[in-house]
């Protein structure tokens, strides 16, 4: 006799897809991770020169807007913000780490976490792609949509299965 809480195996495709976005997950995390520590090694420095000295090294106009807005950003923040920043930074990657985590050992919970995230980011992801679009933008809402139907695909395919098994029992 069947036992009814037994999780079947996964496809093989399915595992090669919860696993890359495991890894995607992993390297968000990752990636905000570093930024929180160049965010901390930022505190107690003159951060109005850190932003002149980045706006020369990127080779923008001093008088434009993008080197305004390092000097503006600069002239607001305080090393409390900067700690902020840093702690942000670090409870996202930890999150983002156990999704990958939970994802990569194909844990239910992981997938209905990642299909819920998912779904928060594509809202403000179209309001700046349409309001300022750029490739980077169309790319992340793209990869994102990817994300959120393999997902959507992978939840509904496992809740049409459960149903069928308890058919089968009863």
């Amino acid at each position: 006799m069947k036992r009814a809480n037994v999780r079947p195996k996964p496809a093989a495709k399915t595992s090669v897809g919860l696993r890359t976005v495991a890894v995607f997950e992993a390297a968000k995390g990752g990636i905000i991770l570093l930024l929180g520590c160049g965010v901390l090694d930022l505190i107690h420095k003159n951060l109005d020169a850190i932003a002149e000295r980045l706006a020369e090294v990127l080779r923008v106009n001093p008088d434009g807007k993008l080197s305004n807005l390092f000097v503006k950003l600069a002239s607001h923040a305080t090393d409390r913000l900067l700690w902020m920043l840093a702690i942000g930074a670090l409870v996202y990657a930890a999150v983002r780490s156990v999704e990958a985590y939970g994802l990569w050992r194909e844990r239910e919970w992981a997938q209905w976490f990642a299909l819920l995230s998912t779904a928060l980011y594509l809202p403000p992801e179209l309001y700046w792609l349409l309001r300022h679009p750029t490739w980077l933008k169309c790319g992340a809402l793209i990869t994102n949509i990817a994300v959120l139907l393999f997902m959507l695909i992978l939840r509904v395919k496992a809740v049409r299965h459960q149903q069928s098994s308890l058919e089968r029992i009863a």
